[in-house]
């Protein structure tokens, strides 16, 4: 595979990767109207994909394989120890809202749950992933076994379209309850 044919993937990956780093710049850009913890956690995902970015130019520019190396793993480290920071920040940051909750004499507020759209993306990833999953061992068991791609193809998909389909219908039975 070509530097250029990498380059334009991890480029893809880059830009499609706007879903994590525009919501990061966006917290970054509130500066303190953010917690300490999640501005480091930001620029830890800021840090991360502009290594994915600049790994890209590298290989457009098809630059050597040490440098190409050393930039990437610089990124990752720094990415990673600012993420390791933050959380370690947002550990005291729990910690002193504790405390203050404690001095007050009274009990703090519950974490509520996921809202029900992160556990239906939940649910429907699960589903995916285990069909991913089928169709890897469908297609070595057909392979090994003489049977042709539509069945090693059409059985993931049709086990897909079912879980996916049994979680549009569980959400629409239990959007029907909450509104009685």
């Amino acid at each position: 595979m070509t530097a250029a044919v990498l380059a334009l993937g991890v480029g893809a990956v880059t830009a499609s990767g706007c879903v994590w780093y525009v919501p990061a710049l966006v917290d970054l850009r509130a500066g303190a109207d953010r917690p300490a913890s999640r501005r480091l956690a930001a620029t830890a995902c800021v840090t991360g994909w502009a290594t994915a970015g600049v790994t890209a130019l590298l290989l457009l520019a098809d630059a050597p394989g040490p440098f190409l190396l050393a930039a990437a793993v610089a990124g990752a480290v720094a990415s990673a120890t600012t993420r390791a920071g933050a959380a370690v920040r947002r550990n005291r940051e729990e910690r002193e809202d504790a405390a203050c909750w404690v001095a007050l004499d009274s009990t703090p507020l519950r974490k509520t749950p996921p809202p029900p759209q992160h556990a239906f993306a939940r649910r429907i990833g699960a589903g995916l992933a285990a069909s991913v999953v089928i169709a890897l061992l469908l297609s070595t068991w057909g392979r090994n076994r003489g049977a042709g791609g539509a069945v090693t193809v059409a059985v993931p998909t049709i086990l897909a379209t079912l879980a996916v389909l049994a979680l549009v219908a569980a959400s629409a039975v239990r959007r029907g309850r909450g509104r009685e």
